[in-house]
């Protein structure tokens, strides 16, 4: 529609003057485009606070998975295009003058670019987090306390927005999105960690209630897409103009279609049900030694450790299906490491030292 390609040409301006006025800025922009990675939740966020607060960890985890379920349909539905390959293809530049967007390494996203994941993660995440540390303050009854609680919120609020704006800009500036898809993302991230704020029932779901999930998720994905495609509607249309329009091929990654991050949220809610319906978790996190700061200070060390242990391994993609099912056991035994297997291994060691010293 005109109104769509008026607002993405206004958004290539943008982009432009980003990249042209803001060179100076372009590692911490690619930093920023890091931190707002979904994927940072699961390795990094996650193991952090799952060892600090239960409940707040657990809800991290569902907050991440149905976001980014949400983000995924928002693009099928959208049908967003991503800048550089947009201004390769519209019609609107007259002789054929398309402007000239630099392309990055993190660029070639292969996705629908409407809503922007990265945003979308980052800020219901953030949002997470920011109100968790706040229920700690605000319970504090006295004058000195509740000063204390304004200006913590002040704080906190300003760090959220902060990091929330500049992973937007870092997401535009790399020209993997128009500012008007970042924004968007943004506020469907919160209005997701907000509904999440509502429903206590996640924390007492059991294994059998994360498996009916997984398969609804998966199901109704698999289904919407089913669907349009007998309809002859190509909801992978993307994945051939990424690859066309990127400016290296080495940066196409099989990673950021889709499906894989479908497959990766339904493997990391599948190991966080089978974590927490373990013996071991049991056993460790709800034993004497899940109160003792040593035991959790020794977790979130070892959870991190073996995370990054996690990162290197590479997941072979030639063959397709094989990455899809890869992909899926790895999500799994990330949450599962951190919410039992770690734990677990933590205290047979504490109480080992115990009889020792004893």
């Amino acid at each position: 529609s005109i109104k769509m390609d008026l607002l993405h040409s206004n958004g290539v301006l943008i982009i432009q003057h980003l990249q042209r006025d803001y060179r100076a800025y372009q590692d911490f922009l690619n930093f920023m485009s890091h931190v707002g990675d979904p994927r940072n939740i699961f390795s990094i966020y996650f193991p952090l606070w799952f060892q600090l607060n239960q409940v707040v960890g657990t809800k991290m985890i569902w907050v991440a998975v149905i976001g980014d379920w949400f983000n995924l349909i928002f693009k099928w539905i959208l049908f967003g295009h991503r800048p550089y390959w947009w201004v390769q293809e519209t019609m609107i530049y007259p002789n054929q003058s398309s402007p000239c967007l630099e392309q990055f390494p993190i660029t070639c996203e292969t996705g629908p670019g409407s809503p922007s994941g990265h945003a979308m993660g980052s800020s219901c995440i953030w949002y997470v987090m920011v109100t968790a540390a706040l229920s700690y303050t605000v319970r504090w009854k006295d004058k000195s306390a509740v000063t204390l609680h304004r200006l913590t919120w002040s704080f906190l609020w300003s760090i959220f927005w902060i990091i929330q704006i500049s992973v937007c800009i870092s997401r535009v500036f790399i020209a993997t999105h128009f500012p008007h898809q970042v924004i968007l993302g943004v506020f469907a991230g919160i209005l997701v960690a907000e509904a999440f704020e509502h429903t206590p029932a996640i924390q007492t779901a059991s294994l059998r209630m994360y498996i009916k999930t997984n398969l609804f998720l998966f199901i109704f994905a698999l289904g919407f897409y089913l669907v349009l495609k007998l309809l002859d509607i190509d909801l992978l249309w993307s994945v051939p103009k990424a690859k066309k329009w990127c400016a290296n091929p080495d940066w196409i990654n099989i990673d950021t279609t889709p499906f894989a991050g479908l497959v990766r949220n339904l493997g990391a809610l599948s190991g966080l049900g089978l974590g927490i319906n373990s013996e071991m978790f049991i056993t460790s996190c709800k034993g004497k030694n899940s109160c003792k700061i040593s035991f959790r200070v020794l977790c979130i060390a070892a959870s991190l450790a073996t995370l990054q242990l996690y990162n290197v391994i590479k997941i072979p993609t030639h063959t397709e299906y094989l990455f899809y099912v890869l992909s899926f056991c790895k999500s799994a035994a990330m949450p599962l490491t951190v919410v039992a297997l770690v734990p677990y291994c933590v205290h047979l060691l504490m109480r080992t030292t115990e009889k020792k010293l004893n």
